[in-house]
């Protein structure tokens, strides 16, 4: 299967290779050579440690609010005329 290489050196992975690879936009490769000089593309390794992904900033503190105030009640505070 072939591709074209752009003017900045760029190539489009083939959907059937990134499917079968599990390539997702945003994905990090690595590229090698073989000792027959092919070249490799295989999933990146993360260096180091792993980092652990973030929680969605709102999943993080859903349910933690300390709040005494009803809804209708603070509504009825911010909407006051003074």
């Amino acid at each position: 299967m072939a591709t074209t290489l752009t003017s900045k050196g760029q190539v489009t992975i083939p959907k059937r290779i990134r499917d079968a690879m599990k390539l997702v936009p945003g994905a990090s490769v690595e590229f090698s050579v073989n000792p027959a000089g092919e070249v490799v593309l295989q999933p990146a390794r993360p260096a180091g440690r792993a980092r652990k992904p973030t929680r969605d900033r709102f999943d993080a503190v859903r349910g933690r609010a300390d709040v005494p105030w009803r809804t209708d009640a603070l509504m009825k505070l911010l909407r006051a005329d003074d």
